[in-house]
């Protein structure tokens, strides 16, 4: 019989020889364009999850896989498909529930693409392609560690695993609440891993522990009851646009800070992060200047941001000399952990009904609300994902927060209050998850699955 220590090097052995496959079967997932929103082919989405049934039955783990979808509520419309796989625990260990999702963001400008979209590239020690990061990886990781687990122990373990692979968390995970509600029994587990977070960089792995909430909606100012000529009623009569950006223009102060009262901030500590940093992560040219105050880090983890993600207004090549009556944007926040979206959208709403110009009609619709999240760190399942961390990274893991949402995970808290969820991922901070030319850093993804299957083997070593 091997001892615990010669089986956990088996484990990391047997996840660094299966790299290679895996990274062909992530190439086949991002071949398939699975975009979940409105307007695109659900058919390729369900073609997706077919593949992703065939990756879960092929580890043999597993005893039942299946695609299921769920009502999404207030609609006669079901949600997109998604994998759902289960095995029971045995002998008083626990169980674990491995998510990711592999729907994908649609590609937005081919021509910004340096290669095709879903053909997947490799170039520079990185994987191009939409959903090559976010979050096929994910799913590859989980699918990875899990062979890696089966080369060792073969499939008669202990440990309980879930595998749930949505189908829709880049169109706003409208079923989920319902998914989970259907399938509470199957999903029920100790541990919850969330594959679809970053690292502090493409060396670094970090466990994420806090995230921005959001609060999504769409706005309509409308100033006239019809379009006039601008010659003949310019100066005299307001245009939806004017209205649209002055009050607008309110939500921020001259720094850029948001100037929204009753949004919350979170005071918490962050770590150095320089400027010059941020300018190489996200491309900030040298002429433009950062927004807001106080520490970068804190900005983007504690600190509330609305940004308009969209507008509905005359185009360029449309322009002529006319008073627009209405403009319509859409409105992003993120809110900090510890507030409820819900508060602050309210708050946002308020301020803005309260600096309308010139009178004009606000109509609000589309409301899209999604709490943030704070990690409890107290619980050993996390200081297992730490030592599984250092371990298949060779480096010392960092608590991370993230400026993003995942709203999703405020529903597995309400469905699974006693689960334990850690939020990892394969991300590194040039991964650009949802912007042309997204890829997948191939050694971050190396060090991710190694460190996903002995974080397996530590919980099937570990009595619940």
């Amino acid at each position: 019989m091997t001892s615990e220590l010669s089986r956990r090097d088996a484990v990391r052995e047997a996840a660094a020889s299966i790299i290679p496959a895996a990274l062909a079967d992530l190439g086949a997932l991002v071949r398939i364009p699975s975009i979940a929103f409105p307007g695109f082919d659900r058919a390729n989405v369900q073609r997706s999850a077919e593949a992703v049934k065939a990756l879960a039955e092929g580890t043999g783990v597993f005893e039942s896989v299946v695609i299921a979808d769920a009502a999404i509520p207030g609609s006669e419309e079901r949600g997109m498909p998604a994998v759902l796989a289960t095995r029971a625990a045995r002998n008083g260990r626990p169980t674990i529930l491995l998510y990711a999702h592999h729907d994908v963001q649609p590609v937005g400008d081919e021509s910004l693409w340096e290669s095709p979209p879903f053909e997947p590239t490799v170039r520079d020690g990185r994987l191009y392609g939409r959903g090559a990061a976010d979050d096929k990886a994910g799913v590859m990781a989980h699918i990875g560690a899990l062979r890696a687990l089966t080369d060792v122990l073969g499939t008669d373990f202990d440990l309980g695993v879930a595998l749930f692979i949505e189908g829709e968390e880049e169109a706003g995970s409208r079923s989920f609440a319902q998914f989970l509600s259907d399938h509470a029994d199957a999903l029920r587990a100790d541990v919850i891993v969330v594959a679809d977070s970053g690292n502090w960089d493409a060396v670094t792995p970090a466990l994420t522990v806090s995230l921005r909430g959001n609060a999504r909606f769409t706005m309509t100012v409308r100033t006239l009851e019809h379009a006039s000529h601008s010659g003949m009623f310019g100066g005299a009569v307001p245009d939806a646009m004017t209205a649209a950006v002055k009050l607008l223009s309110t939500l921020w102060d001259d720094d850029g800070e948001v100037a929204v009262a009753g949004l919350a901030v979170r005071d918490a500590e962050t770590p150095e992060y320089s400027e010059a940093t941020l300018r190489d992560e996200a491309g900030l040219p040298d002429a433009v200047r950062p927004i807001g105050r106080g520490a970068i880090l804190g900005r983007i983890w504690n600190k509330p941001s609305i940004t308009i993600t969209g507008i509905d207004a005359p185009s360029v090549v449309n322009a002529s000399n006319t008073l627009s009556p209405e403009v319509t944007v859409v409105v992003s926040a993120r809110i900090a952990p510890g507030q409820t979206a819900r508060e602050a959208y309210e708050a946002i709403e308020a301020h803005l009904r309260a600096h309308v110009p010139f009178g004009a009609e606000l109509a609000f619709r589309d409301v899209d609300c999604g709490d943030g999240f704070l990690v409890d760190t107290s619980g050993w399942a996390v200081e297992s994902a730490r030592d599984a961390l250092r371990e298949g990274y060779g480096v010392e893991p960092v608590d991370l927060g993230v400026g993003g949402s995942i709203p999703f995970i405020a529903d597995l808290v309400r469905e699974f209050p006693a689960a334990q969820i850690l939020v990892t991922g394969v991300e590194d901070p040039h991964a650009r998850a949802h912007s042309p030319n997204e890829s997948l850093h191939l050694d971050t993804f190396r060090h991710a699955l190694i460190a996903e299957a002995l974080l397996l083997e530590g919980l099937d070593a570990r009595e619940a």
